[in-house]
């Protein structure tokens, strides 16, 4: 079976000197054309509309336009003008998975699902929120009913979570190691304890935490899904920051317990017979390459379950 997988290189925008390895996308398209099995395909960018149903006027102009700047910048990434490009390209990544996965059962994106933008505002190097964006995007086109977001990436997605309870629609399943709460990190997830909801549920992974603690969570968390119901689609991020060399992880994680964490991920979406539909997210690594990995590693899991 050949997987696609959705990447542009206008997905990196210019932010200097940061922290957040932009260029990491264009270097894991490039490890994925060398194999077999995968077609790289651009995808059309969001267009307003698709913006409007998740996000205010006031945030995406300021996006837009630069003005007010600490709205713009409220992600943490330096304003520029090719920003808001970037974000309609990145945010259509997302998009076009879902819809590929809708049609062929698996699909990616080498971008971020920016689990951590609300409405109103950016947060955690995140500006649109592309998953939320994508379910309702295809809500509107009435291609799905209930979409389920399986959140991995090391911080707890709560943007994410902020939009779920007016979207019954969604469930969002975060399993994270540092939570994250007004734009803040918190590596001990023992420090800060947010309220979950009925559609947006959550498991701690303590620090040291390694494969056996991880896969359990998941176990736990596919028994949450199933007891909300059935999803039409499941929207899968996979983040790199819980490999246990990150800046940012208090887990013991390597590169293959993290491979095994993806195969379980696609096992579980094609033994219900769920599409399912993948994002990278996180990454601070300062080898990139061991980021590079464990993306490339994802594509890999999701070829050895559907291909």
């Amino acid at each position: 079976m050949t997987i696609t997988v959705f990447y542009h290189p206008g997905y990196a925008a210019p932010i200097g000197d940061h922290v957040m390895p932009i260029d990491k996308f264009a270097l894991v398209a490039a490890e994925l054309r060398a194999r077999a099995g995968v077609r790289l395909e651009p995808p059309d960018p969001l267009t307003e509309a698709d913006l409007l149903r998740v996000h205010t006027r006031q945030y995406i102009d300021a996006v837009r336009s630069g003005e007010p700047r600490a709205l713009a910048e409220s992600q943490k990434f330096p304003w520029s003008p090719q920003l808001y490009a970037s974000v309609l390209l990145t945010g259509g990544g997302c998009l076009a998975a879902a819809r590929r996965a809708l049609a062929d059962g698996v699909s990616g994106a080498l971008v971020s699902g920016f689990h951590h933008c609300h409405s109103d505002h950016g947060e955690g190097f995140c500006t649109f929120n592309g998953l939320v964006v994508a379910i309702d995007a295809l809500r509107a086109a009435g291609a799905v009913e209930r979409v389920a977001v399986l959140d991995m990436d090391l911080h707890y997605g709560n943007g994410t979570a902020s939009l779920a309870p007016a979207r019954p629609y969604l469930f969002n399943l975060s399993i994270y190691g540092n939570d994250y709460d007004r734009n803040q990190p918190f590596r001990d997830v023992s420090e800060l304890h947010h309220r979950d909801g009925d559609n947006h549920r959550s498991i701690a992974l303590p620090a040291g935490a390694g494969r056996a603690t991880m896969l359990a969570a998941m176990e736990r968390g596919f028994e949450m899904l199933e007891g909300w119901g059935r999803p039409d689609l499941i929207l899968y991020q996979a983040g790199a920051d819980p490999f246990r060399e990150d800046p940012y992880s208090p887990l013991d994680l390597d590169h293959d317990d993290l491979l095994e964490r993806d195969r379980r991920a696609f096992g579980y979406a094609s033994a219900a017979g769920i599409p399912i539909a993948w994002v990278l997210a996180g990454g601070y690594t300062k080898d990139v390459s061991k980021v590079v990995r464990v993306h490339c590693n994802t594509f890999v899991a999701a070829q050895e379950v559907f291909g």
